[in-house]
This record gives structure tokens, sequence and C-alpha cells, in this order.
């Protein structure tokens, strides 16, 4: 089975320059992986455009073996890596389908990850949507983490959220007005020209959480939360 994983770093004000050129050079870094994304991030506070975060930078590789980038770990002050195993994945990547879901059911902490091409038609009509979304995602029980990602500043739109459990991730995906109301709207709309939508299992969480923005979900399942920090 290919190995998935979600890299993440934190790197200083004077590392944002070279963050960028290796952002420049990204094919290069991703050799020998069967499918692999250098991602920008945003603060997951609206998931817009006005929401970049410089200080942090993303790859999403899916390989043989485990992927390794000392370029970007020498610049970094924090560094994170998830090991993911897909469960569910709907849609194109580029015109690819980069994962290749299990179909198994999660027994713990999930990853949900979204990716979309927007129509520049339909941008800014996203947009305005997006708001009334984010903040029920910020105050969803059982959040672990959350943070926008995106190829480009403009028109690459996704998002990352880490959950306790698939139950908590299916209660705000189908419970919550707003988002469901998003999900409705979206085939009329056509807001996007390609998209993605992925749940994964999350197998280890290695490195600084807080580059994530780990947040406290509270005390409910403490042995899926002893699991993750071995």
């Amino acid at each position: 089975m290919s190995l998935v994983a979600l890299h993440v770093w934190r790197v200083p004000r004077r590392a944002i320059g070279p963050a960028l050129l290796r952002m420049a050079f990204a094919r290069r870094h991703l050799r020998g992986v069967r499918f692999g994304r250098f991602l920008g991030t945003g603060t997951g506070i609206t998931f817009g455009p006005g929401d970049a975060d410089l200080s942090r930078w993303a790859a999403i590789t899916v390989s043989d073996s485990p992927v390794r980038f000392p370029a970007w770990d020498g610049i970094a002050i924090g560094q994170a890596r998830l090991d993911l195993t897909p469960l569910i994945s709907r849609g194109q990547w580029s015109g690819r389908e980069p994962f290749q879901p299990t179909g198994e059911k999660a027994d713990g902490t999930v990853l949900a990850l979204t990716r979309a091409r927007l129509r520049p038609s339909r941008a800014l009509r996203f947009w305005r949507a997006v708001p009334p979304v984010a903040r029920e995602v910020a105050a969803a029980p059982g959040l672990l983490a959350r943070f926008g990602i995106g190829e480009a500043p403009i028109g690459w739109q996704g998002t990352v959220s880490v959950w306790r459990s698939a139950a908590d991730l299916t209660a705000f995906a189908y419970r919550q007005p707003e988002h469901r109301a998003a999900i409705a709207r979206t085939p009329a709309d056509r807001w996007y020209a390609e998209e993605l939508f992925a749940r994964f299992a999350v197998r280890d969480i290695s490195g600084d959480r807080s580059v994530l923005g780990w947040q406290n979900a509270g005390p409910e399942h403490p042995a899926e939360e002893e699991r993750l920090n071995r």
C-alpha cells in the first residue's frame, strides 16, 4: 500500500523568502514520489484569499517509502508529519485520482482534506459563502486542528481539518446548517471546475502539533489521545 503523508512546517519571518524560493522549485523536491504537492496555508479563520499564513507551509505526498524534506526541515522552527491511510476519496486533483481508498471505517482520529479549482466567474460568490461555514468549523465539537491550503493564492483552494472521530466529522458535515447549505448549493452554483474530497485515518502524528494549530478537544477519548502521543 502506498504511504500517504501530510508534512507541515513553521518558518521564522527571516525564512519566508527561502520558503517562497523552495515553492518555486517544488517539483525538484518531489522526484521519486507517486504524487506530491507543495502547498501554502491559511490560518483557517476565513479560508479566503486574505487568510494566507506565510509562516506555515505544507506538502502532501503519496509514495512507496517514507519521504523526507531536509531542505525544508533546515529552515523550519517547527514541523509535524501526519501518516495517513485513505478511507474515502472522491474527485480529482489536477486530473488525477491520487489516493487509493481502502473503504474501511476509522476507529479513531480522522483527517478531512478538500481541494478545489474555482471557476473564476464563481470565485467571489464562493468566498462570500465561506465565512459562516468557517465559524461553524471553529465551534464544532471534536475538532482538533484546521487550516486552509492552496497551490496558489487565488483559485486553487483547499482545507485540512483533523477530528477526534469520524462521528464528529460526520456530525459537522451533515448537521451544521451553514455547511449543509453550502453542500446543497454546490451543484447549482457550479463553484468548482475540479474538486476532491478525501477522508483519512490518522495513523501517527510526529513532531510539533502546535504547527497544525492543535487545540484541546476535551477528555472524551483519552485512549485515542494516548495512542497518538506515543
